[in-house]
């Protein structure tokens, strides 16, 4: 089975850390975030991941030049340019000559979902799409999804208030489609699968869901990629590649290839990539230092600051949920 894979965007909400490249090629823990999403796929049966390329290509290109990702095979389908969802999903599966039921997936979406649970009620119902939910907290901040007792999706509702939400099931970026799903997608169209593909199938009585409490982390923000940072080390890891003085304080941190944690230093609740340098007595709280960055002597990092790569923070520098370079 072939899966489509969403990694054409330009990462706008990690900046600056996607500045150089995809955030799909952004270490979470020990390797990139798309060898979790696509390995995660190949352990469920997917064969063939086809990559939807957009910003950065090459960036793909060059890690795995044997087309082959987590032991999946690659195909990579380029957009000549931005198509939105259902433009790329369509694009990509027409290039890679796609000719049954397929999955597609958001490339930032880390999960655990069962795909097996997908595609019963997909052939089950001889669906067109089949979309997986997942409950949240505050249904407010999505749109949420209703469905009738079968799964048989009957609207979307976006982002309504939390005391008249008709449901706290939102979508969480993974489905099964038929090709034939997106025949109202002309070739080489922009469009949206939420707000075009996906309407016109509700109305044909075409689409159902499935819904499942379970782990996934869309890890498109800062605030998220470190959650998924956490979650996928159980609270905290050390590469051992990893330079870390006796008296620094490293807590629910993860610190990768070849950074650097001087004498005093406290991190906690953050990420180093690789490279990253933590001077004496500067203090990392809750933020992310990209590759080859240096946090200056004294320095405090606080509330989500994100730092680019190969940047110098000065000494005795404070930053609370700043950017640096600005996004």
């Amino acid at each position: 089975m072939d899966a489509v894979v969403l990694v054409g965007g330009f990462g706008t909400r990690l900046r600056p850390l996607t500045l150089t490249r995809p955030k799909q090629m952004l270490p979470v823990v020990d390797r990139p975030m798309i060898e979790h999403v696509v390995g995660r796929l190949g352990q469920q049966g997917i064969t063939r991941a086809v990559l939807s390329l957009g910003y950065r290509p090459d960036a793909f290109e060059a890690a795995y030049p044997k087309g082959r990702c987590a032991g999946v095979e690659l195909f990579y389908a380029v957009e000549p340019e931005p198509l939105d969802t259902a433009g790329a999903i369509a694009f990509a599966a027409r290039k890679a000559d796609v000719q049954d039921t397929f999955i597609a997936v958001n490339g930032d979406v880390v999960n655990r979902f069962p795909l097996e649970r997908l595609l019963a009620v997909h052939q089950g119902a001889n669906a067109q799409a089949t979309i997986a939910l997942a409950p949240v907290a505050d249904p407010s901040r999505y749109g949420v999804v209703v469905c009738e007792p079968d799964g048989r999706v009957r609207e979307f509702v976006e982002k309504p208030p939390a005391h008249r939400a008709p449901s706290n099931e939102i979508s969480v970026g993974i489905y099964a489609l038929k090709p034939s799903a997106l025949d109202s997608v002309p070739e080489g169209a922009r469009a949206s699968i939420e707000r075009e593909v996906f309407p016109l199938l509700v109305e044909q009585g075409a689409m159902h869901a499935v819904a499942w409490d379970g782990f996934w982390v869309d890890a498109g923000t800062p605030e998220t990629y470190l959650e998924v940072q956490q979650a996928l080390s159980d609270g905290g890891w050390v590469h051992p590649m990893a330079e870390v003085a006796v008296d620094a304080t490293v807590r629910s941190s993860i610190v990768m290839e070849g950074a650097v944690v001087s004498s005093g230093a406290f991190i906690t609740d953050s990420a180093l990539l690789p490279g990253a340098l933590v001077s004496r007595d500067a203090v990392v709280e809750r933020s992310i230092v990209g590759y080859g960055a240096e946090i200056g002597a004294g320095a405090r990092l606080s509330d989500l600051s994100v730092v680019g790569d190969d940047v110098a923070i000065p000494p005795a520098t404070l930053l609370r949920g700043e950017r640096v370079p600005a996004a």
